[in-house]
C-alpha cells in the first residue's frame, strides 16, 4: 500500500499573510507610544513633586516654575497722648467713660499711646501714708484698663513718679489690670512694649529718672535697652517723663531740671542719646504743660504733650490747660512720612476736648521755634507738622 502522506521539508515555515505583519506593525508602533507617554509621565511627577487630587497628574500644574515673595513692610501709624489719670480713689467719675469721649475719634490708629500717672489697684497702702507733704498718690480701680482699652489705648507707660505709689502691690495689680485689658506695657525696669501695624512691629521703651523704673539717668543702660528693642521691631518709640513741672515749665532747657529737689534729667541730652542709639520717634511729658518740638538726625522729638486726663487731679487753667494728641506715620524703616496735632484743651475738671481755635498748635509752634532754631518743627493751624527745609 503506497503512503500518501508526504512530510514538510525540514527547512519549510508558514509565512504569515501581509495583513498580519501590517497588524503586528501598528501594535509594535502603539506599544512603543505608550512606554514613550509613561516615562514622561514619571519624569514629570519626579520632578513636580506628584500629581493632583484623585492620583492624576496635570503637566501644567506640576511644571509650573516656582517663586518666592517676600511680604513688603508697609508704613505704621502710632498716636500718642501725655499724662493721663481718670480720677484718683474714692474720688471718681460717674461714668469714667464719659471722661475720654470727646476726644476718642482723634486717638482711633492701629497703636495708641498714654502716659499712665498713677496706678490701677484696689491698695490702701500708699506712700503718703506717713502724712509728709507735696505727696501725690494716684489709684484707679483696675477695671479702668478696660475703660481705657474701649477708647483705643493699646499700650501705656509706667515709667513716672507715680507708678510705685501704692507700693508693690499697686505695680503688679496694674500689670495685671494692663493685660486683662491686652493693654501692652512698658516703662518697669527692661520692659519693652512691641504692638504692630498690620505686620509692622513698633517697640515701645518708656524712661523717666528713677530707679525702680527704666533709668534716663542711667544713660549707658538705656542706650543697651532701645538697642535691645532694635532687635525686636524694626521701627522704636522711646517716651521719657522728664523735665520740670508747672506753668512756668514750658521751654526745654538743655540742662538737667530739677523739682521738689528731684534731678528730673535733661530732656535734650536724653533725647538725641535715644536717637543715636536707634529711636525712630521721641515723645515726652511730665512737665503737664506742652512744650516744642525739635527735628534731631532726621527724628522728630515731641518734648511735652502736656496733660490728657485728670479727673480733679491737677490744675486745670493757663498753659496747664492746654494739650495734645500726636499723630506720626514712620515708613518700615523709620523715614518720617506725615505728623499732625490735634489740639486739647482740659476743662476745670481735667476732662479733654478737642480744641477747634488750635492754642496748642500754635503754642508748640512757637516753642519750637524759640527754644530749636533752624531745627524747630513747624506745626501749621491745622496741626500739620513738617521738618526744616533742606538746606
Amino acid at each position: 500500500m503506497v503512503n500518501a502522506y508526504r512530510p514538510p521539508r525540514a527547512n519549510h515555515r508558514l509565512r504569515p499573510s501581509a495583513a498580519v505583519y501590517r497588524r503586528r506593525r501598528i501594535a509594535a508602533g502603539l506599544l512603543g507610544l505608550l512606554l514613550v507617554v509613561g516615562l514622561a509621565v514619571s519624569a514629570i511627577s519626579l520632578v513636580g513633586g506628584g500629581g493632583s487630587k484623585g492620583g492624576s497628574v496635570s503637566p501644567a500644574t506640576t511644571l509650573k516654575s516656582v517663586t518666592t515673595t517676600t511680604t513688603k513692610l508697609g508704613p505704621a501709624t502710632f498716636v500718642a497722648v501725655g499724662d493721663t489719670e481718670l480720677g484718683n480713689s474714692p474720688n471718681l467719675p460717674a461714668n469714667p467713660a464719659a471722661i475720654l469721649a470727646p476726644v476718642v475719634s482723634a486717638l482711633k490708629a492701629p497703636i495708641v499711646f498714654a502716659n499712665l500717672e498713677g496706678t490701677m489697684t484696689t491698695g490702701s497702702s500708699s506712700k503718703c501714708a506717713s502724712g509728709s507733704t507735696n505727696c501725690y498718690a494716684f489709684s484707679v480701680p483696675p477695671s479702668y484698663a478696660n475703660v481705657m482699652a474701649d477708647a483705643g489705648f493699646n499700650v501705656v507707660n509706667s515709667a513716672n513718679n507715680h507708678s510705685h505709689d501704692f507700693g508693690e502691690q499697686g505695680v503688679s495689680d496694674t500689670s495685671a489690670a494692663l493685660n486683662g485689658a491686652s493693654i501692652k506695657q512698658t516703662g518697669l525696669p527692661g520692659q519693652i512694649a512691641v504692638n504692630d501695624d498690620h505686620g509692622t512691629k513698633v517697640a515701645t521703651i518708656g524712661f523717666a529718672p528713677y530707679s525702680n523704673v527704666n533709668n534716663l539717668l542711667d544713660l549707658a543702660t538705656a542706650k543697651d535697652l532701645i538697642t535691645k528693642a532694635k532687635t525686636l521691631a524694626p521701627l522704636v518709640v522711646v517716651y521719657m517723663h522728664a523735665g520740670a513741672e508747672g506753668s512756668t515749665a514750658t521751654h526745654v532747657t538743655g540742662q538737667e531740671e530739677t523739682y521738689f529737689g528731684e534731678n528730673r534729667g535733661n530732656s535734650k541730652a536724653f533725647a538725641h542719646a535715644a536717637v543715636d542709639a536707634g529711636a525712630d520717634l521721641v515723645i515726652g511729658s511730665g512737665p503737664h504743660v506742652v512744650r516744642g518740638m525739635e527735628w534731631y538726625q532726621g527724628k522728630l522729638i515731641a518734648y511735652s504733650l502736656g496733660n490728657f486726663a485728670n479727673f480733679q487731679n491737677f490744675a486745670s487753667v493757663g498753659t496747664m490747660s492746654i494739650s495734645a494728641i500726636l499723630r506720626v506715620t514712620l515708613s518700615a524703616t523709620g523715614v518720617f512720612a506725615s505728623g499732625t496735632l490735634t489740639s486739647v484743651l482740659l476743662s476745670s475738671t481735667g476732662q479733654p476736648a478737642i480744641d477747634s481755635t488750635g492754642q496748642a498748635a500754635s503754642l508748640m509752634n512757637q516753642l519750637s521755634s524759640a527754644d530749636f532754631g533752624s531745627a524747630a518743627a513747624t506745626i501749621g493751624p491745622n496741626g500739620s507738622i513738617t521738618p526744616p527745609a533742606s538746606p
